[in-house]
């Protein structure tokens, strides 16, 4: 079983955030999806096919499928909260170039100049593909996307540059924090759908023993972000900006 640590969206614009992040960011977000808190959560159906080891047109599909799946979960939440909602560019590809430039490690990452997700198909995901991990590489990125759509990334790119090189490590750990918190609240209405070929407690049990990222910071916090958004089932539950250091490091 792989679960890399999605290394891979370090083409992501990262920076640093004012200690009330969110007040920097579009002020909609705040009143609208970031302040949804609870609520049931709506189970969403998506048509997620099966991946054929060895098949990258298979793979294709899955990741289509996938995209097409977040795109309508967030459509919807983004429309309950009275925002204006937009889908990324999705690029799926075999090779090392994007839109993006180079293509940084393996898996997906995010451009938010061309707001596109590019997702990379590996040669160990055509070996072994593995539904959820695969998966996660469209949950994460489209994170990432909402944190472009809300104003977060604006914000931070805005104070990226003056920032001290710890500064900036601390906030890049809470913006992929909140984007696997966000994957968690997509889960929260997919999963079942997904298909995963593990159970929730597995795969958090995965995330929190895989590799520690520079960028992404301690997977034992990036299992508990991701958890802690599929158990409330929204956005509101996400704001890693005011979090304890030690919960986001």
């Amino acid at each position: 079983m792989r679960i890399p640590l999605l290394a891979l969206v370090a083409c992501v614009v990262w920076g640093l955030l004012p200690s009330s992040p969110a007040s920097a960011a579009d002020h909609r977000a705040q009143s609208g999806l970031m302040g949804a808190m609870g609520g049931e959560v709506v189970p969403q159906r998506c048509s997620i096919p099966s991946i054929r080891a060895g098949s990258v047109r298979s793979l294709r599909s899955f990741h289509r499928a996938m995209a097409g799946c977040a795109d309508r979960f967030w459509a919807a939440r983004f429309a309950a909260a009275g925002l204006p909602y937009s889908p990324p560019e999705v690029t799926i590809t075999t090779g090392s170039d994007s839109v993006c430039g180079a293509i940084i490690g393996s898996g997906a990452q995010y451009c938010p100049g061309h707001r596109t997700i590019v997702i990379r198909i590996m040669d160990s995901d055509l070996r072994d593909p593995f539904r959820m991990n695969i998966a996660h590489s469209v949950a994460h990125e489209w994170g990432h996307h909402v944190q472009q759509l809300i104003g977060v990334l604006d914000a931070q790119a805005a104070l990226y540059e003056p920032a001290s090189e710890t500064a900036r490590r601390l906030l890049s750990h809470r913006l992929e924090m909140q984007a696997e918190c966000f994957a968690g609240v997509f889960y929260s209405a997919t999963l079942e759908s997904i298909r995963p070929g593990i159970s929730w407690k597995e795969w958090i049990s995965a995330v929190r023993s895989a590799d520690e990222s520079d960028i992404h910071g301690k997977p034992r916090n990036l299992a508990s972000w991701q958890d802690r958004g599929y158990r409330g089932g929204a956005t509101g539950f996400c704001n890693t900006w005011t979090a304890r250091r030690n919960r986001v490091t």
